[in-house]
């Protein structure tokens, strides 16, 4: 991990000491994508079985995930697991509820109600990724607030293995969510087939959940196409930037940071700190740890592009993060709670030495689908509303447009809109002829 010492940078190092990995999105990535994306558009099922053998070296007959291979998966789980993803769905779920957005109706005026009514987005894709670490935890924090926005189609895909099953955790997890279409797909192949729709997999509004390069550059494509479908957000490697004082526990710090690193080679993983001392300490425990860690190796290729960065005081260190907008924030500092009112970008933040990144990953009840690679400065991670649409709704009686008849009169005069004037002046011009026969 490389040293800085941010009060010694200009301008044009501190931005480079904030780059973040090259994300991947070369001529050849964005050519190659396309082209699968072509293919499923034209071919279809015949397509996705040839891309399926091809890249994941698995012969699909069937490509949906039938009841038996459900009823096989949750039988060859063992009992703790099973109750540890059911825990984790529980509090997810409680979570999200509460956070949950609410119908609005609102009188700005006598007779003048407007009001927000929700409609959930009739039909989603989520994409749960499988590659050398199968995710059931991402099918979690995605089935449960789909089902929470009362999704009307909710569609599933994961990787097959070379055996031409998917994952049994994930299928459980899914399953315990109560996704029942679940296809076994994995890559672009994947996106372009919830996006377009083929014989087998229905067409989605909207794609959720994170992958590699070649599932983000296709989100990417059928997002910018009209008749392709939205998606969650963009995204890039996993990150994290931690923030410690002098008192935090260096191995706590370094378990931290290798949490992240261990996701894969293009992780970035960055330690904000006003102590020498403790930037030393931690890139020593950092080392001792993973050179036990199973993933080892991959963790220490992310970290040769991260970064030990001194500050002059937490208040400086709140700042630099806020420039970097990282995917996670923890604060293990003495007072974290103190920092929190200066955090304007990140998309989860963790508070303190007893709340490492790995239980928002799993089972606090927060959502681990966040924004990365800085879009965390304008996005906000996957929640229940992410799975909905909000409806404006607004009805006038005869006394409201009385009240503010005039007002859209005026504003639609001055912007030269005279149709928009002359919608509101006829009915105006009706109500006082209909007042002045009264009166009559």
């Amino acid at each position: 991990m490389r040293r800085i010492d941010w009060n010694a940078l200009d301008d044009a190092g501190r931005r480079e000491a904030l780059a973040r990995p090259a994300q991947s999105r070369a001529a050849e990535l964005k050519a190659g994508v396309a082209a699968i994306v072509a293919q499923v558009r034209a071919r279809g099922d015949a397509a996705l079985r040839e891309l399926s053998a091809e890249y994941d070296g698995a012969a699909l007959d069937a490509l949906e995930v039938s009841e038996a291979e459900f009823d096989a998966a949750e039988a060859a789980l063992d009992e703790p697991l099973k109750a540890a993803i059911r825990e984790a769905a529980a509090r997810i779920e409680a979570f999200h509820r509460a956070a949950a957005p609410q119908p609005v109706a609102v009188d700005t005026a006598p007779g003048v109600r407007v009001e927000r009514v929700l409609r959930p987005i009739a039909r989603v894709g989520l994409y749960v990724p499988a590659g050398s670490a199968p995710l059931p935890s991402t099918a979690l924090m995605l089935g449960v607030p789909a089902r929470i926005a009362g999704c009307r189609e909710v569609v599933l895909c994961s990787p097959a293995r070379a055996d031409g099953r998917c994952d049994a955790a994930v299928l459980y997890a899914a399953r315990v969510t109560g996704v029942r279409r679940v296809f076994k797909l994995g890559g672009a192949q994947a996106i372009a087939a919830m996006a377009y729709g083929t014989g087998s997999v229905p067409r989605c509004d909207k794609l959720f959940g994170p992958g590699n390069a070649w599932v983000t550059e296709a989100k990417l494509q059928v997002s910018a196409e009209p008749d392709g479908a939205a998606i969650d957000m963009p995204a890039g490697p996993s990150e994290v930037l931690v923030i410690a004082d002098q008192a935090a526990d260096p191995a706590f710090v370094a378990a931290d940071l290798l949490s992240q690193a261990e996701h894969g080679p293009d992780s970035q993983v960055i330690l904000l700190s006003d102590s020498a001392a403790q930037l030393d300490r931690v890139a020593a425990e950092v080392a001792r740890q993973c050179a036990a860690l199973p993933r080892g190796a991959i963790a220490g290729r992310a970290l040769a592009q991260s970064r030990l960065i001194l500050v002059d005081s937490l208040a400086q260190a709140v700042q630099v993060s806020n420039l970097y907008a990282p995917e996670h924030l923890i604060l293990q500092v003495t007072q974290p709670r103190a920092l929190l009112p200066a955090v304007e970008s990140a998309g989860s933040v963790f508070l303190g030495a007893w709340t490492p990144e790995s239980v928002g990953d799993y089972c606090s009840g927060s959502n681990h689908v966040l924004p990365t690679y800085g879009y965390a400065r304008s996005y906000s991670g996957v929640s229940v509303a992410s799975f909905q649409k909000q409806i404006t709704v607004q009805e006038l009686s005869a006394d409201g447009l009385r009240a503010i008849g005039p007002c859209t009169a005026t504003l639609a005069a001055a912007e030269q809109l005279e149709a928009h004037r002359r919608a509101v002046a006829l009915r105006l011009a009706a109500l006082d002829g209909a007042a002045a026969e009264r009166r009559a």
